[in-house]
């Protein structure tokens, strides 16, 4: 039985992804996590075969979380959903080691066909996705957020998300004085200067689901 576990704040989309999944009798829903904390959390609860995850979702997005996730059980298959085409994400995805990169358009039509490929251990990209790469082969995609490391990301996106530094340092168990140093240092990092500056550069490289 292929155990799949879902990551995105879209009820809907969620639903429509079960009811799908589960017509298949080798395959099944364990859960369904609203954010890509929650998604981690669920992991050691579940161990699922697969997670099909959302790009972007509150507290922390599907890319981080699938990094997270990768180390801390690399034989779940990462799938990425999401609405976005541009080839950063689709790097930046791959870098935190997911197996594949599927668009939301045509998640209803691909979805079991990129769970059964990812399964079988093969990459899987929608169409679209797949030119682009094809496209890009001889560019240099790094980004700037490669300038960042993990824990640098993941104080990013709770910044640009409203947190305060005390909320930043209660979800990732650091001192708030730890806080405001990654802070600093991402500001130095990205040669920005302010916070309106800051959460424009996050929602530009899918970084948060502000956007959303």
């Amino acid at each position: 039985m292929i155990r799949i576990l879902l990551a995105d704040d879209h009820t809907v989309l969620c639903d429509g992804l079960r009811i799908l999944i589960e017509s298949q009798k080798d395959m099944c829903v364990v859960g369904i996590a609203v954010d890509g904390r929650q998604a981690v959390s669920m992991i050691k609860e579940h161990c699922p075969s697969l997670v099909l995850m959302d790009v972007s979702m509150p507290g922390l997005n599907g890319i981080e979380a699938a990094r997270q996730i990768h180390d801390l059980c690399p034989e779940t298959h990462v799938l990425m959903l999401s609405m976005h085409a541009d080839m950063e994400y689709v790097h930046r995805a791959l870098q935190a080691g997911a197996q594949g990169y599927i668009l939301k358009e045509s998640a209803g039509a691909e979805v079991l066909q990129a769970i059964r490929t990812g399964m079988a251990g093969k990459p899987y990209f929608s169409p679209k996705i797949t030119e682009k790469m094809l496209a890009s082969l001889s560019q240099d995609r790094r980004g700037p957020l490669e300038s960042l490391s993990d824990r640098e990301r993941e104080v990013l996106q709770l910044a640009t998300e409203g947190r305060t530094s005390l909320e930043i340092a209660a979800l990732l168990n650091l001192s708030p004085k730890t806080v405001e140093t990654y802070r600093s240092r991402i500001m130095t990092k990205l040669d920005l200067d302010s916070l309106p500056a800051l959460v424009k550069f996050a929602i530009q490289h899918g970084l948060t689901g502000l956007d959303d």
